[in-house]
Formats: structure tokens, sequence, C-alpha cells
């Protein structure tokens, strides 16, 4: 009976980093369409570091954190979430749902670059051909013309760009940095701290707020599923599959992602797959699976959403 019901979890998990997380694009689109970038993020953020505050006080598990924890935190979630996720949802006013996830599918390769230039760690000869794929595969993916004759687009895949760096700067910050041992707790003091980050990000840009009760019905559901499946379903089945199975097949949501955001973005909003972003998205998925090796993986895996 345990094994069974434990099947079950992991599949469940599963489904979870990967229908979830691939969705968020779509959910994040057609919320940030109608809603501001920053003050959408704050909101989803801060609202799922409460609810996961008040789960854990329910469950019975401490808050307690040192200073030094809790400053940690605080600039992972700014990296993380703040810039990493909150200018990515800027960017989808001006770029597709599909063409978003596939250039962040590249992050493996950021981050092993990254660790090559600031920790002169040696790139192993198949994350070598890895890089090498990734290359021309981001190169396909970005010179199309649907993107390079227009200027939004231009300035949606850069700043996305800069969000992949922030990401990879993170995520070697993490890897070393004193944090909660619960991931409960790390991912609740996270996600609150870069919520009032990004509420600040959003005065400063001068953002309107609204309130819930004005959205669209599209829009109050589209938050609802972030802030409860997207936030906190989707980290717990991730921080659980983590423990429970290998990191390369966790890992394999890398290459699932994009494709779900791809069917989605096409399925609802109508957004075009052309055959080169296919070529581009076999070419980019094969370099991530060449690059993701059990050395990098725990390392770019923890915090990816």
């Amino acid at each position: 009976m345990g094994k069974s019901s434990n099947s079950a979890l992991v599949v469940l998990a599963f489904f979870a980093i990967y229908v979830i997380w691939g969705s968020t694009y779509l959910l994040n689109k057609i919320a940030v369409l109608e809603l501001e970038p920053f003050m959408l993020a704050s909101c989803r953020f801060t609202l799922a570091g409460l609810f996961i505050f008040i789960l854990a006080k329910i469950m019975g598990i401490s808050l307690k954190i040192t200073k030094k924890q809790l400053l940690n935190t605080v600039i992972a979630g700014i990296l993380f979430l703040s810039v990493g996720n909150g200018f990515v949802v800027w960017a989808l006013r001006y770029v597709d749902t599909g063409f978003a996830a596939l250039e962040i599918s590249s992050q493996p390769l950021i981050i092993l670059l990254m660790m090559r230039v600031l920790q002169g760690k040696k790139i192993q000869p198949m994350s070598v051909v890895g890089v090498v794929l990734g290359i021309v595969g981001i190169y396909l993916l970005v010179s199309q013309k649907e993107i390079i004759t227009q200027k939004e687009s231009i300035m949606g895949m850069v700043m996305i760009f800069f969000c992949m760096v922030c990401w990879a700067y993170a995520s070697l910050f993490v890897a070393k940095a004193d944090l909660p041992t619960n991931y409960f707790v790390n991912t609740g003091y996270q996600m609150f701290f870069a919520g009032l980050i990004l509420s600040l990000m959003s005065l400063a840009f001068g953002e309107k707020w609204s309130s819930p009760l004005v959205w669209s019905a599209e829009v109050q559901i589209s938050m609802l599923l972030l802030v409860i499946f997207g936030s906190i379903v989707a980290f717990t089945s991730f921080n659980y599959l983590l423990k429970t199975v290998s990191p390369e097949k966790v890992a394999t949501s890398t290459y699932v992602n994009p494709i779900v955001a791809l069917l989605l973005g096409w399925y609802f909003l109508d957004e075009k797959i052309t055959l080169q972003s296919v070529a581009a998205a076999a070419i980019l998925l094969t370099g991530v699976y060449f690059i993701n090796t059990k050395k990098t993986l725990a390392i770019f895996e923890r915090f990816k959403r």
C-alpha cells in the first residue's frame, strides 16, 4: 500500500513540474495583458509566501531562521523571483509564451559558462557539445524574421537573457549560501520578500495597481492558479522529487516545459509555431540534454521557477 501510494505521489509530482510549470507561461501571459507586470508578480509571490507560512504553522514546521539565513533568502528571492521572474513576466508582453520558454530552457548553458568564468570549472567534453548545440539552437530561435523585425520583441528577448544571467548567478550563490534547511520554509521566505521587493519595483516604475475585484474572470483564475499551483504545488512537488528520484529524471522538466508552453500558447492564444522554432527547439533541447550532467543538475534545478 505504501509503495503504490508513493508511486502515485511521484506521478502526480511529475505532472506538476511538467504541465503546471509549463503552463505558467500561458497564465502569466493572460494576466500580464491586463495587469501591470511587477504588480502581477508581486501579488503572486507575496500571497504564495503567506500561504506557505500558514501551511507551515498548520503542519507544525518552525519558521525560525537566523539573521544570516534571512539575508540570504532575501538576496536569493530578489535574484530568482523579483528580477528573474518579474522581468520575464514583463517580457511576456512582447514575446510569445513558447519563445520565452524555449529561451529559458537554455538556462543550463548560461550556468555552465558562468561556472567556467567565475569559478574556473572545466567544461566536460559532452557539455562542450551541448554548448555548441545550445548556441546554434538559440541563434535559430532569435534570428526569425518575426522577432528581428520588431523592436519590442528584441527588447523582450534581451530582457529574458538578463533574467537568465541573474538566475545563473543566484544558482551559484544558493549552492554555497547558508539557507534554511527546510525547503518549504526557504521557499516561503524567498517568495514573500521577493513579492515585497516587486511591489517596490512596481511603485518605482509608476505602475497603476488595481483591485482583484475589477480583474476579468480569466485574470482572476490565472492568478489563483499561479499562486496555488504554479508557486506552491509545483515547487513542493519539485523538492519532493529531488528527494525521491534521481536528479536527472527531475531535470527532464527542462525539456518538457517548453513543449507544453508552445502547445498551450498555440491552442489558447493562437501563437504561431514556425518550422524554424521547431528546429531550434530540437537542437536547443538536445544541447541542454548534453549539458545536464549530474554535477551541474543540483545547482541549476533547485530554484528555476
